[in-house]
Parts: structure tokens; sequence; C-alpha cells
């Protein structure tokens, strides 16, 4: 029997699957006795690279692994380096990691938690990864973060914003350079309330899983400290595709506002239903009836259209930044792929560049060596400024900003402006704030 879900480099690994008692995991072998999981070789090192390669968020997937292998390219030397010359830290020098050359597998999560933690055990044990990272899903990191830390080997996260990841279900194997839910509600509030006044009605659509939970509270309470009332809250399965029947109690309320706590796919379809229905040119308690949407990409943006024009939404990163960062990376991406990334392809990309860092520092692949070049770093030259990776909760640090749909868009990929970069002060919180209560980070685990 053999199993084929897995590419190395773009070529297609089979397996075979052995029978009970006949082989130990990767991870327990006798090629681990160095003391840590997966311990690499003289001559290469693995990594994992875990995207949703089908489901709602296949599209960001796709741009998540065409980021991871530009990082690969960069790391072994090849292309233009992209961000390495602009990282404020100059311990990568394009020689792989610690005279290592990188190579990957691959696996699709399917934007399915126990398809993630399949995918990523499988590269653990059977490939010999010796870290994970990607997913579009925080149900997904939530997951495989909690895996990682079992095996013992360092999950960097890719494109999650439930405040869950770096909250109650945070992991010392774990580290997230993402802005999350509350970094949202606290820089889209003061925005909101100066374009859309601060007595307003607000009706919640959300995706029932954790990020949709964590997302509508957060633009819940910071909605309604300003003055805003919450009339209405409805959750929606992951995998509806119409939303039409959500629409029509909106209609029947007193609501002024939509919040649509919906990403990727999700959103391009809530929101295509809404404008279908007219919310848009309605008139609600004297009021134009307003959309937000608390997380935007441009590949949703792109799904979505001329829909997306004068709606408000925040994201962590926008390929029209003008820092030296930023353009050294949508020039390498830009030349290899022909368009300018998303802001999944991007975290994506920083993480790969901060973990060979982190090893090249610490002098050593051990996870506990990493977890501790990783805590408290600042850095900058990676697209967002000055940042923080916080011991506390491995939570990054840094400004965050609010786009809203532009109204005269110059190509398909122009479709977002950004109207103000929130300063990382405004999105601070304390790493007791009840929007993370619960949950220990507890400790580093080595593995084998």
């Amino acid at each position: 029997m053999s199993k084929t879900n897995l590419t190395r480099r773009g070529v297609l690994q089979t397996g075979a699957v052995a029978g009970a008692g006949l082989a130990l995991p990767t991870y327990l072998s006798a090629a681990s006795h160095s003391g840590f999981t997966n311990a690499p070789g003289d001559s290469s090192v693995t990594l994992g690279f875990n995207v949703p390669q089908s489901g709602p968020y296949a599209d960001e997937g796709a741009d998540e692994l065409r980021a991871y292998e530009l990082a690969v390219e960069h790391l072994n030397g090849e292309g233009d380096g992209g961000m390495l010359p602009t990282f404020s830290s100059k311990a990568l020098e394009g020689a792989g990691i610690l005279g290592r050359k990188v190579e990957y597998v691959t696996g699709d999560t399917q934007t399915k938690s126990d398809a993630a933690r399949a995918s990523a055990k499988s590269m653990i044990e059977k490939d010999g990864a010796i870290m994970i990272t990607g997913g579009s899903s925080s149900g997904v990191a939530v997951a495989v973060q909690a895996l990682c830390q079992e095996a013992g080997v360092i999950f960097m996260a890719g494109l999650t914003h439930s405040n869950d990841t770096t909250g109650k279900d945070k992991k010392a194997n774990g580290f997230r350079h993402f802005f999350n839910s509350y970094m949202s509600g606290a820089a889209l509030a003061p925005i909101l309330a100066d374009n859309y006044g601060t007595d307003r009605k607000a009706y919640h659509l959300t995706a029932d899983y954790n990020w949709g939970y964590t997302t509508e509270e957060a633009v819940r309470s910071s909605t309604e400290a300003m003055g805003w009332e919450t009339v209405g809250q409805v959750l929606t399965p992951l995998t509806q595709t119409d939303f039409s029947s959500y629409i029509t109690p909106v209609l029947q309320s007193d609501a002024d506002v939509l919040v649509l706590n919906h990403y990727g796919g999700n959103m391009v379809n809530s929101l295509t239903n809404a404008v279908q229905f007219g919310l848009r040119d309605r008139v609600v308690n004297g009021k134009n009836f307003e959309i937000v949407v608390p997380l935007y990409s441009r590949l949703m943006a792109r799904g979505a259209g001329a829909n997306v024009k004068g709606i408000f939404g925040s994201t962590n990163w926008h390929w029209s930044l003008q820092d030296e960062g930023s353009k050294a990376f949508v020039k390498s991406f830009g030349t290899k792929y022909g368009f300018p990334p998303s802001q999944a392809a991007h975290t994506c990309y920083v993480q790969t560049l901060l973990y060979a860092d982190a090893v090249q520092r610490a002098g050593s692949f051990a996870p506990c060596a990493v977890a501790e070049a990783l805590e408290g770093f600042e850095f900058d030259g990676l697209g967002n400024g000055p940042t923080l990776y916080r011991a506390e909760d491995h939570q990054c640090f840094k400004d965050v900003l609010v786009v809203k749909g532009k109204e005269n868009p110059t190509s398909e990929f122009d479709l977002l402006e950004i109207v103000e970069v929130t300063p990382v002060s405004q999105v601070t919180y304390a790493p007791d704030h009840p929007q993370f209560a619960g949950g220990s980070l507890g400790t580093c685990n080595n593995g084998a």
C-alpha cells in the first residue's frame, strides 16, 4: 500500500506504509539520537509547508506555497535574495541554514483540522520535517500547533487571525507573525466611528469556528465601546457557499451595518449575496446601510470585484507599501510569478526567514534553542516596520493597516487602498487580556 499526498520540490513522493511494529516514526528512530526531533544531517534540512490546496481558503494556500518556494530559493542563494538584504538581522547569507541546503515537503490541509494534523504528522514522521509552517485557518493552526508541541518541532503559523492561536491555545513551540482579531477591532473602531458615526446598529454573520468567534467578539467589543448596538449575531458553516438565507433576516432587522466575519471564499460569497439583495442601496434608521469586512485580503477583493468598493477592513500587509522590505519582496514575487503577493504570501515568506534566522543566530536546529532566539526578538526590514516577537505569548506586535475597497481601481490587483497605518501602541494588549484568557504557553519540547 502506498501514500502519495506529499511533494518534495515539486516531485511526487511515494512511500511505503509499514505494518504495525515494523517501523518507528522518524522522531523516535536512531537517526534522532542527537537529542531533538528530526535533527538534520550535514548536507540538507527539510521544512514542511502545510497549506490549503483545496477548500474555501485554497486561493490563500496557493499564494502561500508560492511564497514558501521563493523563500527557499532565497535561503539557498538563488534569485535576487528578496528580503534577505533588507532584514535588520544579517545572520542569513543565502547559504542555506547553518550550511545545509533547504529542502521541503508539502501537504494539503483541506482547510480541515483533522486533515491538517494528519498531513503535518506525515511530514514529521515520514519526511523528517524539522519545522512545520502554513495554513489559512485558525482551526487548522491551533490543531497543528498542538501536534508540533507534542512532536517536538517548531510551528511557524501561517495565516491565522483568531485570538486563540496566541491566546488560550498558545504553545511554547508555536509562533505567530500574523496579527489577530483583537488588533483588527482596535484598529477598525476609530475609523468606523469617524466614517459612520457612533450611533449604529450592527448585525454580525460569523464563520462557525474559533476565528469567527474571536473576530466577532473583538469587533463587537470595540464598536460597542464607542456606542454601537449589536442587534443580531448568527453563525454560518465554513462550508457554506450560498448565504442568501442568512441575508433575509438582516433585511428584516433594524440593523444599519452588516459585519461579515468571513474570510476567503466565504467572504466573497456572502458579500456578493448581500449586494445582490440590495443592502448597499438601503437607508435604515435615516442612515446609509454599510458593510464591514474585519479581515481583508487582496485575493478576497479580487474575488468580490466591484462589490468591495468603499468597504472598510483591516489587513496585515499590502503590496503597495513603499518600505524597502516590501518593495524587495514585491519585486521578487512579481518577477517569479507575474503578479503581486497577497498578505498570506507575505506572512509565510517572513515566517520562513524568521525561522531560518533564529536557527542561524542560535547556532542550532534544536527547537528550544530556536524558541529562545525568537522570544523577545526585535526586528525590522520585513515589511511591517519595527516588530517584536513577544516572549510571553509568541505573538508579533507591529503596526496594523486599515484599508478599504478602491472606488476607481487601475488594475485587477489595485483593489484596496490603505487609509490608516494604525501604530502598534494602539493594538498592543496585556498578555492576560480577557480576550486571550486561559491556557498556558508551557515549556518548549525538543522531542526525541
